[in-house]
């Protein structure tokens, strides 16, 4: 998400050609707490938790976390990156399992890696409509640290023709 921590995506099956199955490729991101502010400030959600070490530890987090709706997003974008068209999104729905704890800046410089979001994503059932359009659904994985962070996450989208 920041500019010195380029997420990397691989190549695949593009969803024009999907099939159940087909993996889209895959997507890291490294998330700072500079990422953080700048979520906090594009969604208006400043609850502390996401700045404050202090606030995070006396509530019994590992520390300040990422937005559940930022990794949400993150998942949803392995998506949109492969359909190369967000508004093909017809819905998507995650459930929240484990926060994904963001390091600290030095100096007041993210010159920490921040934290990893590993995702991806498999198409596990194509539905043809009469007219032949297709849609499918798509299951989503969100790791952190190897440890799954969002749950049941699953869009589903219509694919091009």
């Amino acid at each position: 998400m920041s500019p010195t921590a380029e997420p990397t995506v691989a190549t695949g099956t593009s969803a024009a050609d999907a099939v159940e199955g087909t993996e889209l490729p895959p997507l890291s991101v490294r998330v700072s707490r500079t990422d953080l502010v700048r979520y906090a400030g594009a969604s208006g959600d400043f609850n502390p938790i996401h700045w404050s070490d202090r606030v995070a530890d006396s509530v019994g987090l590992p520390g300040v976390v990422a937005h559940g709706m930022l990794t949400m997003a993150l998942g949803g974008r392995v998506v949109t990156d492969w359909l190369g068209d967000p508004g093909a999104v017809l819905s998507y729905q995650v459930r929240f399992t484990r926060p994904v704890p963001v390091p600290d800046v030095v100096d007041g410089v993210d010159d920490v890696p921040g934290a990893l979001v590993e995702l991806s994503g498999t198409v596990k059932s194509i539905t043809v409509a009469e007219d032949g359009g297709r849609s499918a659904r798509v299951e989503i994985a969100a790791k952190f640290d190897g440890k799954t962070v969002l749950g049941r996450a699953v869009a589903v989208v219509l694919l091009p023709s």
